[in-house]
């Protein structure tokens, strides 16, 4: 199959529009209509309810999402590790979510680069459940996480912990009142909600839930609140309003994990990337 038929279908389906994915694409509207009736007679399957500017999948179209974004990402990959020059001799695919990359792996790109110079990095980021998906589908090398997927065909190795504290707006507050009015309610994972709720069992439903500490910490540059965020996001406050850490409040402790295919063949890669992770002692 052309894999330039699954690009134009992911296209479509982000831009739910012929016209909008065409334009991306670089190609005419009719092109794209084209390949994606093309991709329908292979399949012998409709891919889309068309309706006039309200384009929605059918079950079988989100069926084949899924997979059409696993292949053309394997395709790209594939393509560049078999384009590598004469500089690079190994290439290493590594996923994180965003907040690690914020805090814990600030210092690491630098260091890969400079240690590895023959390695080709892929860098990117995702959700928990995502990046573990592309490790199964070998579109990634390394997950960095912090829920450790109990999956037996991946290897974990915890790499760090990395300490939430509760950090405020205001100087001198107490936990209670930090927790009140303003509180967001990052989720940092299930282990954290259960620490969270076992010091804090008569706290009101906060108001704002959030999905990354960065975001919170973001949105505490504009208003007044508090919420759990690790420590370095204290260090590396930007400019404008300061946060505080509410020193009387619990320290809640979340373990970081390297996740990897077991037998990957680029163990040894992995290995040596894991060990240049700055504040990292294997265990």
């Amino acid at each position: 199959m052309d894999i330039e038929l699954l690009r134009t279908f992911l296209e479509v389906v982000r831009t739910r529009h012929f016209g909008k994915a065409a334009a991306e694409l670089c190609v005419t509207q009719s092109a794209v209509s084209a390949r994606i009736r093309q991709l329908e007679q292979t399949l012998a399957k409709p891919l889309f309810v068309r309706h006039r500017n309200n384009i929605q999948l059918t079950a079988e179209g989100r069926q084949l999402r899924k997979h059409a974004e696993t292949i053309v990402q394997v395709w790209s990959r594939a393509r560049q590790e078999t384009g590598l020059g004469t500089d690079f001799t190994r290439a290493l695919a590594i996923g994180a979510i965003q907040d690690l990359w914020a805090t814990l792996l600030a210092g690491w790109l630098p260091a890969l680069r400079d240690q590895m110079p023959d390695t080709a990095l892929q860098v990117e980021t995702g959700t928990s459940d995502g990046l573990v998906r592309k490790l199964l589908d070998s579109v990634i090398d390394l997950a960095i996480l912090f829920e450790p997927p109990q999956v037996p065909a991946l290897e974990l190795r915890e790499l760090a912990v990395i300490n939430l504290v509760l950090a405020s707006t205001r100087q001198g507050q107490t936990p209670d009142q930090a927790l009140g009015p303003g509180y967001i309610m990052v989720d940092w994972g299930t282990a954290f909600a259960l620490h969270h709720a076992r010091h804090y069992p008569n706290m009101l439903a906060p108001a704002l839930h959030m999905n990354q500490g960065i975001l919170a910490r973001q949105h505490l540059q504009q208003v007044h609140g508090a919420a759990y965020l690790p420590e370095q996001m204290l260090d590396k406050n930007p400019a404008g309003r300061p946060l505080y850490r509410v020193t009387s409040a619990a320290v809640i402790e979340r373990p970081v994990y390297g996740v990897f295919a077991t037998g990957n063949d680029r163990a040894d890669t992995i290995r040596q990337a894991l060990g240049l992770l700055p504040g990292h002692h294997p265990r």
